[in-house]
């Protein structure tokens, strides 16, 4: 057989190849091995016509260092729902626990998990229901000379250094963490991923300290520290930091999106760079929810259907300077993501408790992980055609 796998008939959306059509595509060997019309010879054809094939959704902002820290959620069971193929872990694990998120998350995973590591000796440790403490604000717990020697050794999963600044993260110590942050991530030669929330520091003092490449996250969120002007206008360090190079990430979590925001970041053609649901405990039952969901708001705000995609693949993988993920070309990464769009009347809501009626939803139908059918269900909707 020339395949393991092929995908047959489904509308194929790709932006890493600017393509939007119907045709076909096949795995081997856990590698996309064809893109064309009429493949033939696999082991396993579905029949995929009536849906929408991409490459497999990335969620550039997530944590799933379950059982490890209180907001980690189980990996596997969040990415077979949401179509996402890669979930990034956000500074879950710092340098002093990032031996056990490794061996017992990240290593007996099947869907892929890679990670941004946090700068803080033991990540995100204090974020719960009821103990919420700013792993940035003790200045103590900042590990540098450990995480780089960590971030050095795990090159294979580690994809950048994170860091969380803002009133809740980081208290009165300011902008000192992301300097400390800024010093790892120059040290290993990764790019940096800083969290946002209230001031102090200020959105435009963070930004002023990002380098080309870096994400800010969190980067529509509601007032105060928003990008947005009172006068509904883009902050102008935000146009210059894109300029050079800054990318910014909607990381949606549980306070970190706003509808207003992102409205009037899209009317003055201020798309995202990457969207990502900020997943965690406390809002996968809401208002984050999960990948397809957040993407949906953005559906719904006017954002194309092929840029969406954009956002949660080819983006975010160029984010993650790892160009073999999010894309369908032959030799990429075995994964696919197969969506339906509904229409109708759906009820969204953002991090500030305003409520959006949209009139589509992205729904998860499902995925081909490394190079195989990998679905909830036991019995698929999808059924396989002869080889």
């Amino acid at each position: 057989m020339t395949h393991d796998l092929i995908l047959k008939g489904g509308r194929v959306i790709d932006p890493s190849q600017k393509h939007d059509g119907v045709l076909d595509v096949a795995f081997k060997d856990g590698k996309v091995s064809g893109f064309g019309k009429d493949l033939k010879g696999a082991r396993e054809i579905r029949d995929v016509s009536g849906y929408i094939v991409t490459p497999g959704l990335i969620d550039l902002h997530t944590h799933v260092y379950w059982g490890g820290t209180s907001l980690g959620i189980d990996a596997d069971a969040f990415c077979r729902a949401s179509g996402v193929t890669t979930s990034v872990d956000t500074g879950s694990a710092g340098p002093g626990n990032w031996a056990g998120f490794r061996k017992h998350v990240i290593e007996q995973s099947q869907a892929r998990i890679l990670a941004y590591l946090h700068v803080s000796h033991a990540g995100i440790y204090g974020f719960d229901k009821r103990v919420m403490v700013g792993e940035s604000g003790d200045l103590r717990l900042m590990n540098p000379i450990d995480c780089a020697a960590v971030a050095e050794a795990n090159r294979d999963v580690v994809v950048g250094i994170k860091v969380r600044v803002g009133f809740h993260a980081s208290e009165n110590s300011g902008a000192v963490p992301l300097n400390i942050g800024l010093q790892v991530a120059n040290e290993v030669g990764l790019p940096l991923m800083c969290h946002i929330d209230e001031p102090p520091p200020s959105y435009e003092e963070v930004l002023a300290m990002l380098r080309p490449g870096d994400v800010l996250t969190h980067a529509f969120r509601p007032f105060p520290n928003t990008p947005a002007t009172a006068q509904g206008t883009v902050k102008p360090e935000v146009i210059a930091a894109r300029k050079r190079g800054v990318l910014f990430d909607i990381g949606h979590g549980q306070g970190s999106f706003a509808f207003k925001t992102g409205r009037a970041m899209l009317a003055n053609g201020f798309e995202p760079d990457t969207i990502s649901s900020d997943v965690h405990a406390l809002c996968i039952d809401g208002p984050a929810f999960d990948q397809v969901t957040t993407m949906s708001k953005f559906l719904c705000m006017g954002m194309s259907l092929g840029n969406v995609i954009a956002a949660a693949t080819v983006n975010a993988a160029m984010a993650l300077k790892r160009p073999e993920y999010g894309s369908l070309r032959v030799g990429s990464l075995g994964d696919a993501t197969i969506l339906t769009v509904k229409e109708g009347r759906f009820d969204y809501v953002d991090a500030a408790g305003e409520h959006l009626i949209g009139d589509r939803r992205i729904l998860s139908e499902g995925v081909v992980l490394k190079g195989r059918w990998w679905h909830p269900k036991r019995t698929s909707k999808f059924p396989k055609a002869a080889a």
